[in-house]
């Protein structure tokens, strides 16, 4: 028995010499495991080869393969392919097959796994090869999902689509996709995850040099989805397959196939074009038989779009062209056109034409012929829209009340024939066929027949919803009628029942209820709406569908009522001593009929009686002259229609007075010979617009005001530049507003201002020191000027945010210290910082700093600031976990914490401040043991720590305790395992003896990994027990006994009878007795090899690892008693992996016994 090149494949040679040209079976390509949805068509395929040519015959694990219907075997001779077919397949099939391939010299085995999705998109099931209508009704409803039974899962076991899935997923994916899958042990998953990962790496490192870079798929444009990943193989020549859904999809490199695969230098990209809803799925790509990347494409990914214009029907006569057209509500590539239940395609009948934003798509069907009539319909994604194509020809017929006739003109005599037996002979050189009163019967096809020549014409009568033109042109004028009243809507009809008769209002279908009622018969329709309020007036429409059209009708219904008020708010005009002139807006719903009036009312405030004005026309706005100058006015105004008057609409207390005093002026900027003003509106301008500001100055210690702008000529702005001035003197300022009343009262006066030039930049400015919420600023007092006493008075320090335009002043008064705290900041924001001087002329120019400040303390990489941190801690299941770490950082650090390297489940509670952070499980459980992980980062680095969290709890005792003797002198202790071993890597063992002649027990073992131990110097005559303790860090179990071993020997009589001397050659070959077993130890524990040997002479004990001497390496413990032979490791690291042989040898001969050590706990391709 021998492999052959191809992994998987055995192959068994039936003779030892082949002769010559002849060979055994092998494959040169293999079946690869499939995944197949439930109900579709799984397809082995195989090559093989062999000389004579092998007979290849399929066989499976556990199941019947006898049903030839289902499964089936092809041979394809051109591609020399061998296939296995299983047709619908169910979770029955889903087993291991096997493909034996024989002939006389031997035989080839290969295996290949079916793996079956069971219940999703069953509605979509392929059924090649037969027909639902010769299918069995039982098969039938299990196709569909009636009456399927479930596939039994055990307790625990996970779907392999899952495995499939997130072993090609991000980290950062994990929790939703286990999430989806309802995977809670997070821990094991992680670890088979592991496992997993790295058994698909090695069947991929036969083929691949590298992968990376894998992107899912995704939507990347209108109607196209793509992933791709960057991959290098080691023999370009490689295979690559595209699946979905475990079947295999045939793609091009060509882009506009459905399926297409782009080669960029190393990045493969795979599209999938014209995205449908069965387009979702499992997509999976294999190099030969190694899978490299899963992606799971989701149905709402697939974007959904909808008809906003829906084909209509179309009516051309014979020879002409007719075209449909529709709009989408979302960009489409191409849609599907259909056209009696067939794909239409580009070519000389049909032209598809797209818009270039993908929205409007036209079929135009070009020479229509009467064998073009019929229903097509259009297809985007899920949604489909259809509708007639009517051909007018030479062929006239009406619906079932006209007549036809059929008219030719031939010298000849002829015939007419049709279906139903219609006969009728020349008359003259026409002939004709005339049939009253057409009724379905009378659909079929005509053939006129004259002289071997012959025509034919086909009648198809049919009978779709029709409306009489007098009635639907009645029933298309608007329906008015009053708030309150009924109306009726009613329209006959004709056409073939069922007739589907429907009523809308607005769009929105109608049904029967309290105010609503629909009647229906054979000929008409009636619609009954009662007690019709405003909100009910839009369209109404009726629309009647039976097998062959649809026909609609539309009217309009106008419900008239009292119109709403009309809207504010109220606009003044103009406001003057004599005049208040008023506009306001329309009202929001005329009520149906046209507005004729205003009416409005005048109170004076203060009285309660209101003053009727009267009508006004139709136009929203009022002047009244009829007003006192400084009284206040309220108006009332309601909307006048025909159907009534509306509520009113009350405006605000309006004024015709002066406008009240300004705010007084602030002083902008103060110079020598210029003092520069601004001011603001005044709160109440007297119902009318402000004309302009009257402003004057008074210089300190006079009693004069004087006009800085002649009184006839009004500032028209809210500022200006005072240049009648003289330096060194002190100003104050007042402002007068005027409208159209007249001037207003003065303004309080300004402050008095010097005019002085202001003080410069004060000089060396900085940022002394910056935390959270603070700045510290200093700086030096600007350069004072030679023999001019002008010493700054005090500083202005201002800020403000980067994404600000406006500073704040942080200080109301002027500060005479050059230091200052900015507090109150917000943390890890920017900000911009300026001082300016102030003296007597104001204050000047803004000193800038160079660059913005970061509300932060100066940064600090993250460092961990205990001295003593734990890595290790135990706890007992039950109690709580507390990790704390402090830290420190700047600025604040993003704390994160991981378990095993992915992120915390919710119950562990995690506490973060400025300087530290901590971890709390509250009550904790095994599953929480792992490695703990925090990161701390800033903008500055990062730093980690692990601690490892072991939550166990004290051991059960191990099992039953039994004793052998394989070795003279020698006892074997077997025991049980504890029922923690399994879940605990930690556990040990330890091993006490006590004998007859002590009363104590002795340890003769600990830290044992197996369930076996060998004790020594076992002395006949004795009695010995035995006690097993099971041990973890928390601490020891109780003891488990084991059965008296050996008996206690009386001392008789002593007796000696010399027997007659024979020399006997007691020499025996070294042998072993018991040789070496395999051993796993964890890492840093201890590991003890032992072995039980015979000989006489005594043999010379050579003890080896991976063919080197361990005699003189004084890191191993090596001892000999007794014919017991040991090494003991007394801590295992990586470096002791490897294989240890134990060589015995004297003058009689050798023996060799050998043994492989495995060190558990670390990767094996990293201890190699």
């Amino acid at each position: 028995m021998f492999l052959s090149k191809v992994p998987g494949v055995m192959i068994t040679q039936f003779i030892e010499v082949l002769p010559e040209g002849k060979s055994t079976p092998d494959f040169l390509r293999k079946p690869i495991a499939l995944t197949i949805q439930e109900g579709k068509l799984a397809i082995f395929k195989a090559n093989v080869c062999g000389d004579p040519k092998p007979e290849v015959t399929w066989g499976r694990a556990k199941g019947d393969m006898s049903d030839r219907e289902r499964f089936q075997k092809k041979y394809d001779e051109a591609t020399v392919n061998l296939f296995h077919q299983i047709h619908r397949v169910s979770g029955e099939e889903a087993d291991t097959y096997k493909c034996y391939a024989i002939n006389e010299y031997g035989k080839a085995i290969c295996t290949a796994a079916l793996n079956v999705i069971e219940g999703e998109n069953l509605g979509n099931i392929e059924c090649p090869l037969f027909c639902l209508g010769s299918v069995d009704p039982a098969e039938f409803r299990k196709l569909k999902g009636v009456d399927k039974q479930e596939a039994v899962k055990e307790p625990g076991e996970i779907d392999e689509r899952f495995w499939e899935i997130i072993m090609s997923a991000d980290r950062k994916d994990y929790e939703r996709i286990c999430a989806e899958f309802g995977v809670k042990d997070f821990r094991v998953m992680l670890k088979k995850l592991s496992e997993k990962k790295k058994e698909r790496q090695e069947e991929q490192a036969k083929y691949i040099e590298t992968i990376n870079n894998l992107k899912h798929i995704d939507i990347k444009g209108v109607g196209i989805a793509s992933f791709e990943f960057d991959l290098e193989l080691k023999d370009p020549a490689s295979r690559i397959f595209l699946y979905k859904d475990g079947v295999m999809i045939p793609y091009s490199d060509e882009e506009e196939m459905k399926h297409s695969l782009k080669t960029v230098g190393k990045k493969l990209i795979f599209s999938v074009r014209d995205l449908k809803a069965e387009d979702a799925g499992l997509y999976q790509v294999d190099v030969e038989e190694v899978n490299l990347f899963s992606t799971d494409f989701k149905s709402k990914m697939i974007p959904t779009v909808d008809f906003i214009v829906k084909i209509q029907e179309v009516k051309a006569k014979e020879r002409e062209d007719a075209m449909f057209e529709c709009v989408l509500s979302h960009p489409w590539p191409r849609i599907k056109w259909m056209g009696k239940n067939a794909t239409l395609e580009e070519g000389e009948k049909y032209t598809i034409t797209v818009s270039e934003d993908k929205l409007i798509h036209r079929l135009l069907i070009k020479d229509c012929s009467q064998l073009d009539k019929g229903i097509y319909s259009a297809a985007a994604g899920i949604k489909t829209c259809s509708a007639w194509l009517l051909v007018e020809g030479n062929i006239t017929s009406s619906y079932l009340a006209q007549y036809v006739i059929f008219q030719m003109k031939e010298t000849a005599e002829g015939f007419i024939f049709s279906d139903d037996g219609h006969i009728m002979s020349r008359d003259g050189a026409s002939h004709k066929l005339v049939i009253n009163r057409c009724q379905e019967e009378d659909s079929g096809k005509y053939r006129f027949e004259a002289d071997g020549r012959k025509t034919e014409a086909i009648l198809n009568v049919e009978d779709p919803p029709r409306f009489d033109p007098d009635d639907l042109s009645a029933f298309s004028q608007p329906v008015i009628v009053k708030v309150g009243n009924s109306t009726t809507f009613k329209l006959p009809f004709v056409g073939r029942e069922p007739m589907k008769i429907q009523w809308y209002r607005k769009g929105e279908e109608l049904l029967d209820d309290n105010t609503t009622k629909i009647e229906k018969s054979f000929t008409q329709s009636r619609l009954l709406l009662s007690k019709c309020q405003r909100k009910d007036t839009g369209e109404i429409k009726i629309k009647l569908k039976n097998e062959h059209g649809t026909m609609e009708a539309i009217s309009r219904l106008i419900v008239l009522d009292k119109p709403t008020p009309p809207q504010g708010p109220v606009e003044v005009l103009e406001s003057t001593a004599s005049c208040i002139h008023i506009k306001w807006r329309a009202p929001k719903d005329d009520g149906g009929c046209p507005v004729i009036n205003y009416n409005l009312e005048r109170q004076q405030v203060g009285r309660n009686t209101w003053k009727k004005l009267g009508d006004i026309p139709g136009v929203p706005e009022y002047k009244d002259n009829d007003v006192e100058h400084g009284r206040k006015y309220c108006y009332r105004i309601r909307v006048v229609t025909e159907e009534g008057v509306s509520d009113m609409m009350e405006t605000d207390d309006l004024t015709a007075a002066f406008p009240s005093s300004p705010v007084p002026p602030k002083v902008a900027s103060a110079f020598n010979n210029c003092i520069n003003l601004t001011w603001s509106t005044p709160t109440d301008t007297g119902g009318s617009h402000i004309l302009g500001y009257n402003l004057e100055k008074r210089k300190k210690g006079s009693n004069l005001w004087s006009p800085v702008n002649p009184t006839d000529e009004p500032i028209q702005e809210k500022k200006r530049a005072v240049t009648d001035v003289v330096a060194g003197n002190e100003y104050e300022f007042r402002v007068y507003a005027i409208n159209v009343s007249g001037l207003s009262e003065p303004s309080s006066p300004s402050e008095f201002i010097f005019a002085k030039d202001p003080k410069r930049k004060v000089e060396d400015l900085k940022v002394a020191d910056t935390s959270y919420t603070a700045l510290s600023l200093s700086w030096n007092k600007p350069t004072e000027e030679v023999g001019v006493q002008d010493e700054a008075k005090g500083y202005f320090i201002e800020v403000r945010q980067a994404e600000c335009i406006d500073w704040t002043r942080c200080n109301v008064t002027p500060i005479i210290l050059t230091t200052f705290t900015v507090k109150s900041l917000k943390a890890m924001a920017m900000y911009w910082v300026r001082v300016i001087a102030i003296n007597d002329g104001g204050e000047g120019v803004p000193q800038d700093l160079d660059n913005y400040i970061l509300a932060m303390p100066p940064p600090v990489r993250p460092c961990f600031t205990d001295n003593k941190m734990k890595s290790f801690m135990v706890v007992r299941a039950g109690n709580s976990v507390r990790i704390l770490l402090n830290f420190e950082a700047s600025p604040w650090p993003e704390v994160t914490w991981l378990k095993d390297d992915v992120p915390l489940l919710k119950r562990v509670n995690i506490s973060n401040s400025e300087s530290s952070s901590q971890l709390l499980i509250t009550s904790s459980e095994r599953s929480d043991s792992g490695i703990y992980t925090i990161v701390v980062k800033n903008l500055v680095g990062q730093e980690s720590f692990s601690v490892e969290v072991r939550v166990t709890d004290d051991p059960k005792p191990p099992g039953p305790v039994e004793l052998e003797e394989n070795v003279p002198s020698t006892v074997t202790v077997i025991w049980e395992p504890s029922p923690d071993e399994k879940r605990d890597d930690h556990l040990h063992y330890s091993v006490s003896k006590r004998d007859s002649t002590k009363g104590s027990w002795s340890t003769v073992a600990d830290r044992l990994f197996n369930n076996k131990f060998t004790a020594c110097n076992i002395m006949p005559g004795r009695e010995y027990h035995f006690r097993v303790y099971a041990k973890n860090d928390m601490g020891m179990s109780a003891p488990s006994e084991s059965p008296t071993w050996g008996s206690e020997r009386r001392k008789d009589k002593f007796v000696v009878n010399m027997p007659a001397y024979k020399t006997c050659d007691l020499r025996t070959a070294p042998a072993f007795l018991v040789p070496l077993r395999q051993h796993t130890a964890p890492k840093g524990y201890e590991c003890y090899m032992s072995c039980a040997i015979k000989g006489n002479p005594k043999p010379r004990v050579t003890w080896y690892r991976n063919n080197i001497s361990l005699n003189t390496n004084t890191n191993y413990l090596i001892t000999n008693i007794c014919g017991v032979c040991s090494l003991l490791i007394l801590r295992v690291t990586p470096k002791d992996w490897g294989e240890y042989n134990i060589q015995i040898e004297s003058a009689l001969g050798r023996a060799e016994s050998s043994t492989k050590l495995t060190v558990r706990g670390e990767n094996s391709t990293d201890l190699l």
